[in-house]
């Protein structure tokens, strides 16, 4: 067997990455195998190879997209290509939100609530492997979501030997990639210092029309050996986004009806729709120091120091739904002081944060069969957020009734109706953990742990959000986590495992945008978990199969009070299902894997299936690396799933499949690869955005994502 510490350096003849403590066989159906577990975990895993990252998906697919092929992962969104326009994930029914995504071991995510935006951070050349935990995992895994379990994404992992590579790909829809990395090797004159330079520039005219796209990322990394036993880590990651598509994009069933299932803006300067009057510009920045430090015989040190920074600046048209993008008169709209007979309402909106964090962890092995882990977390936000009516054909915010003044008692400043809201927020947190790994017994190890967490959001702003009056507020939470978890080895590649956690999230932001947060009753959303499983790897097959109940309670809901916007905790939803894997390999480079899951995830109350959260999925494939030749066929199904909690037919969404196929030839130093995804060109519906329309005008004036059909692309690759 052969095992990797965290963060580790990739094996390179499995293409098996960079994992928390992740163990895997050597064997036959592992070197080739897509998606794996570690014989060593106590919780359902799926680990991602690099070697599949790079050799069966397109350069720009999203880390999101990345995670599909494993079991009970689903994503929606994605309208515009691959990774061109963002999507969401679903992990056994829990959304965006609830569950974790981490980098290097570090959860990141918005500052109103944990959710994530998978074009904007980590494009797939930062990322070297994704270990999926479907579980809240032991006490020292960290994150503001644990119930619904992690993604982790694990950094581009630096080499000993110098090197350097260029991938260029051109496809579909004028989509082309220029991706280049280069490899210091270890440097002698600094001690053996390994670097890794790389970038990425995306240009796409996009799947739906008049959305172009364009993305640069720049990514740096540096391991630093300082004697012996410490090293540190240095890394930073940059990224800047340009795109055309309204705030809330998809079009309506008019919309599909007249212009197809790929429309989004159009060229007419007299429209809502008009794709110059609806864009946005992102940027963000990930920056990481990390020490590693064996401190004494049997202890051991780690500490991650972190920051980054996400800023959205979006135009937008209010309303691109209106079908042909009318306009509006003044007069409809309540004008006081028009000079022109017709105006269209957009906004500028502005979100911005910059995060700040410390994650420190000690490992000591106190006799041969005890290890205690022990450490904590601390992290805070600053964040800037607002949006400002305006009128697009006037181009300035003193129009119709935009300009008007108002009063708020209490409060001697002067309010303009044009700003929606201006709010300054912050964010604290704390979580304390430790847990003791036993091993009583040759092969099992038992590990009990307890977390414990405080969490504070408050808010400061001339105009809050949805009350468009003055707020200064603030809230806390906190709670206490047990934790047990527990792995037997049965024989040296068969083992079982068990786990009992609770979980916490805390309440979003939007719980204080109200006029009076005191009358909130709102406790935070918990659950207890309990999953069993088993991982076994044979010469040439690799299993693992598991069952698991999650008990999610205080469900957030919301309710008008007085005109007030009051949260509340209703019911609750019971998680439950099977999920399995297997790859097959033959000695010949040939392997065949399959996986599936079977989810359940009904509301207490109703016992129906909650809204996006697919019944099922399954995925299976046909994988050849034998020489210079790659290939590999798969397919990715997602059951059926509603749009609302109400199993309504007229919010089903059925069920689809995404497939895809790739064939590389490599000549030595350079290579060729092809990759078309949406093989058989499916254009399903993939969610559906409810809004209020008409009264009995169910659907009309809804936003429906579809899948956005076949796209092909050509890379060719340099390494020298």
């Amino acid at each position: 067997m052969w095992a990797e510490e965290s963060n580790a350096a990739p094996d390179t003849e499995t293409g098996i990455a960079e994992g928390s403590n992740i163990i895997v066989t050597g064997t036959r159906a592992n070197e080739i195998a897509p998606v794996t577990s570690s014989l060593q975990t106590t919780q359902p895993q799926a680990i991602v190879s690099r070697s599949f990252i790079e050799d069966s998906l397109p350069a720009t697919a999203d880390f999101n997209e990345l995670a599909l092929i494993t079991p009970s992962f689903s994503n929606t969104g994605g309208d515009g290509g691959m990774g061109i326009s963002e999507s969401k994930g679903q992990l056994r029914g829990f959304q965006d939100g609830e569950y974790n995504i981490t980098y290097d071991g570090v959860p990141f995510g918005d500052t109103n609530d944990p959710t994530h935006h998978s074009n904007t951070f980590f494009p797939s050349n930062t990322i070297e492997t994704v270990v999926v935990d479907r579980g809240p995992g032991n006490a020292s895994n960290l994150g503001q979501a644990t119930f619904g379990g992690s993604v982790n994404l694990f950094s581009r992992a630096t080499r000993e030997d110098m090197g350097a590579n260029v991938r260029a790909s051109f496809g579909t829809n004028n989509t082309w990639l220029i991706r280049p990395m280069l490899q210091s090797g270890a440097i002698d004159a600094l001690g053996g210092t390994e670097v890794l330079l790389g970038g990425q520039y995306v240009h796409t005219d996009g799947v739906r029309s008049y959305a172009p796209y364009h993305q640069l990322n720049l990514f740096g990394k540096a391991v630093i050996p300082i004697g012996p036993d410490v090293k540190l880590t240095l890394l930073s990651t940059y990224n800047k986004n340009h795109f055309n598509q309204p705030d809330n994009d998809g079009p309506t069933l008019q919309q599909v009806a007249d212009h197809g299932k790929h429309y989004l803006l159009n060229n007419d300067p007299a429209s809502s729709q008009y794709w110059k009057y609806n864009y946005t510009n992102k940027t963000t920045d990930f920056e990481l120091v990390k020490l590693e430090a064996d401190i004494a015989p049997g202890v051991r040190f780690e500490n991650r120091a972190y920051t980054y920074f996400y800023n959205n600046s979006t135009y937008t048209a209010a309303d691109t739904t209106v079908e042909g993008g009318k306009v509006y008169s003044a007069s409809g709209l309540g004008a006081t002081s028009r000079t022109s007979a017709d105006g269209l309402p957009g906004y500028a909106k502005l979100n911005s944060y910059r995060t700040y964090g410390d994650i420190m962890k000690a490992m000591i092995q106190v006799t041969p069969w005890a290890e205690i882990t022990a450490g904590g977390w601390i992290e805070w936000n600053v964040t800037h957020r607002k949006r400002y009516e305006y009128d697009i054909f006037a181009g300035g915010y003193g129009n119709w009734n935009y300009n008007q003044k108002y009063t708020v008692a209490g409060d001697p400043n002067t309010h303009y109706t044009y700003i929606n809201y201006d709010q300054d927020s912050h964010g604290n947190q704390q979580q304390l953990f430790a847990e003791l790994e036993l091993q009583p017994a040759s092969g099992l190890k038992i590990t009990p742990g307890f977390k414990y967490l405080e969490f504070t959001r408050s808010i400061s702003a001339i105009a809050n959000q949805k009350t468009h009056t003055p707020a200064n507020f603030s809230k806390s939470w906190h709670q206490s986590l047990p934790f047990l978890t527990a792995n037997y080895m049965v024989k040296d590649n068969l083992s079982v495992y068990a786990q009992y956690a609770k979980g916490f999230l805390a309440p979003p932001l939007s719980v204080l945008y109200n006029k009076d947060p005191s009358n909130n009753t709102l406790k935070p959303q918990t659950s207890s978990n309990y999953q069993v499983g088993a991982v076994y790897h044979g010469s040439h097959i690799s299993v693992d199969a598991d069952y698991y109940y999650i008990d999610f309670n205080n469900k957030f809901a919301s309710k008008k009070v007085g005109g007030d916007t009051v949260f509340y905790n209703q019911g609750g939803v019971v998680y439950k299902g099977v999920e399995g894997q297997v790859t097959y390999a033959l000695d010949n480079g040939l392997a065949l894997f399959v996986n599936g899951s079977l989810n359940s995830a009904k509301d207490k109350d109703t016992k129906l299936q909650v809204s996006k959260a697919p019944k099922g999925t399954a995925a299976a494939g046909i994988l050849y690396k034998h020489g210079p030749i790659k290939f590999s066929l798969i397919d990715k199904y997602i059951g059926v799933q509603y749009a609302d909690d109400g199993d309504t037919a007229a919010y089903r969404i059925a069920p689809y499949h995404k497939t895809i196929v790739s064939i590389g030839y490599d000549f030595g130093m350079f290579a060729v690869e092809g990759t078309v995804s949406d093989l058989f060109n499916s254009e399903k519906v993939t969610s559906i955005d409810i809004n209020d329309g008409p009264a009995g005008d169910i659907n009309g004036n809804d936003q429906y994502h579809f899948q956005p059909g076949r796209e092909a692309s050509i890379s060719l690759k340099a390494k020298f």
